[in-house]
């Protein structure tokens, strides 16, 4: 099958407020149901019905031009595929202080599909099992951004984000609202990658599981079921009283090129950001 719908499920989570441990508590079982889900299964492009998809520089000053060439699903894999091209910008307005206008040509491609408008959902726990790619330049994401209100109000939650941060390979896990003056206020937990590929050197070879647990109280952000962040929601409040995750999010999936991904110029092309399944569960 392509996708589920309303399918009991097992659940394994660990609970600990302190980063590297690993606590392990009661496993959910009957009491959360799987209700929506893409194991990717259809070999092509990714389901209309699920996901669309974004268009051209859209965030960050990034290098990528995004387009739905850059997506395939192939033996129950989606991977997005960044390249090394020359795409020219049909939205260039020369003179332009825009940055998104300015710029007569990309000289990279990749993909971002979201589920706005499609799904969303509010509370449970959104799991993801993904092969990232730790290239110089490369910027992979899964995210999540609330349905009302413009960015930073509706509310973000990075289940993982990779990039350099001061030069460093660095995986991350945030959630992101507003304060009084609409700018950005982080709960950000930045993790080096050494972290993790001390522990095993062919860590970027294999596939890993992030996830994202989301109660009205808390948002606790996983990979491979250690607790990398906490979110404490009574502290994420806008200046107008309204709180970013306490309505439904949706799901994005990218992988962006340059800015906070670093220089990609030394890397070989094409890179590959792949994802085995996507999937939500909820109480019953």
């Amino acid at each position: 099958m392509s996708y589920s719908l309303c399918t009991s499920a097992m659940l394994l989570l660990t609970v600990n407020l302190s980063f590297g441990q690993r606590v392990k508590t009661a496993t959910i079982d009957s009491t959360y149901q799987l209700i929506w889900s893409d194991e990717f299964n259809v070999a092509g492009k990714p389901t209309e019905k699920f996901w669309m998809y974004e268009q051209g520089f859209t965030r960050n000053e990034e290098l990528q031009w995004y387009q739905a060439a850059n997506t395939s699903i192939k033996k129950g894999i989606l991977t997005i595929t960044g390249r090394r091209e020359k795409i020219e910008n049909l939205n260039y307005q020369e003179g332009s202080d825009n940055w998104r206008l300015n710029r007569k040509f990309a000289d990279y491609s990749a993909a971002s599909i979201k589920t706005k408008g499609k799904f969303s959902f509010q509370y449970g726990i959104l799991e993801v099992r993904a092969r990232i790619d730790t290239s110089s330049g490369m910027w992979p994401a899964i995210w999540t951004l609330g349905d009302t209100q413009k960015w930073p109000a509706c509310g973000e939650v990075d289940l993982m984000e990779f990039y350099r941060v001061k030069g460093q390979p660095t995986i991350l896990a945030n959630a992101v609202w507003a304060n009084a003056k609409n700018r950005d206020v982080w709960n950000s937990k930045k993790i080096p990658y050494t972290h993790f590929s001390q522990k095993d050197k062919n860590w970027h070879k294999k596939f890993h599981t992030w996830k994202m647990d989301w109660t009205p109280d808390f948002v606790r952000l996983y990979l491979d079921d250690e607790l990398l962040n906490e979110i404490d929601l009574s502290k994420t409040i806008n200046p107008d009283g309204f709180n970013p995750f306490h309505q439904p999010h949706y799901i994005l999936l990218n992988l962006a090129i340059g800015a906070n991904g670093g220089d990609p110029g030394k890397s070989s092309f094409p890179r590959k950001y792949e994802v085995d399944y996507v999937r939500v569960y909820q109480h019953k």
